[in-house]
């Protein structure tokens, strides 16, 4: 493809872009659900969806995604190729690159999304690394832009482990404009690099006392203490994280109308308690049901500019 486009880290779009793929999810959500699905973006394009982690939102989404954007998913279990044995990213990718007309990938390290998609011709996409989740997160802004309309006027919480979640909330924050906290462990804080890495520091809150910020947010968010790949800590995780529950003690001096938050899969009775997450005020099926959209939204954005 000529000038094509990977969605790497959130940070390759411009608040301009994100705000043209949230208007392009808000028309294919609308279409949806008029039973108009299929478009012709992807006609006859086959694309690959390498995966090295479990999945059920990312995978079913992005499969659904594509066939409704008239083009053809092949998922591509990791442990099936020869990449599983020793055969190099970079002939994996040469390999790939003349067979398909994308790849999304899952996996572990930011580097291996960023060397597919330098040896490959087609867009490539970030469906999550140990790093960032630029495809959930967008689908988060989106979803926080349907319920309170002015994303730039919104407060956002995040709870817990400053993980690939919160690294991406961050950034993403940090491009629209978003006042954004984060209430975490000292030991399991955000790291100097996202820091560093905002263009307006001044937007980021951080304390270690899980209650310092509910009075202000129109969002809390949290997400899994043990991420993929952090089972053989969960014990000390389940320890430290304890006071961070998001329940209805913590969440009693929260605006009437705060939204809550979560990517999913939720760990019941860990992060979060049933009566938060099927509460009133919790938005986590949109959140879940709005990957869909923006994901088709992503791909027609990176495959007709």
């Amino acid at each position: 493809m000529k000038n094509k486009r990977d969605l790497l880290d959130i940070r390759d779009l411009s608040k301009t872009e994100i705000y043209k793929i949230f208007e392009q999810a808000k028309f294919f959500k609308y279409q949806r659900k008029k039973h108009i699905t299929i478009t012709d973006t992807l006609k006859g394009m086959c694309i690959g969806l390498l995966f090295r982690k479990p999945s059920s939102r990312t995978r079913i989404s992005f499969e659904v995604a594509i066939i409704e954007l008239g083009g053809n998913p092949m998922f591509l279990e990791a442990g099936q190729l020869q990449i599983s044995r020793g055969e190099t990213i970079y002939d994996t990718a040469r390999v790939l690159n003349l067979y398909l007309s994308g790849l999304v990938i899952r996996t572990y390290q930011q580097s291996e999304v960023e060397t597919f998609a330098k040896y490959v011709d087609f867009p490539v996409v970030n469906a999550l690394t140990d790093l960032f989740h630029p495809c959930q997160i967008l689908a988060d802004f989106f979803t926080i832009w349907e319920v309170k309309k002015n994303l730039e006027d919104a407060v956002i919480t995040y709870i817990g482990d400053a993980n690939n979640i919160c690294n991406t909330l961050i950034l993403g924050a940090d491009i629209l404009g978003i006042k954004i906290n984060v209430s975490c462990p000292q030991e399991f804080s955000v790291s100097e690099e996202i820091i560093k890495s905002m263009k307006n520091p001044s937007l980021l809150n951080i304390n270690n006392d899980p209650s310092a910020f509910i009075s202000e947010s129109d969002v809390i968010y949290t997400d899994t203490w043990v991420s993929m790949g952090n089972e053989q800590e969960k014990q000390r995780r389940l320890e430290i994280f304890r006071p961070y529950q998001v329940n209805e003690k913590l969440v009693q001096n929260a605006r009437e109308d705060f939204i809550f938050m979560h990517c999913l899969p939720a760990h019941r009775g860990e992060e979060v308690t049933d009566e938060i997450i099927d509460g009133k005020n919790s938005v986590v099926w949109q959140q879940a049901e709005n990957r869909l959209h923006v994901q088709k939204a992503i791909l027609h954005f990176l495959y007709s500019g």
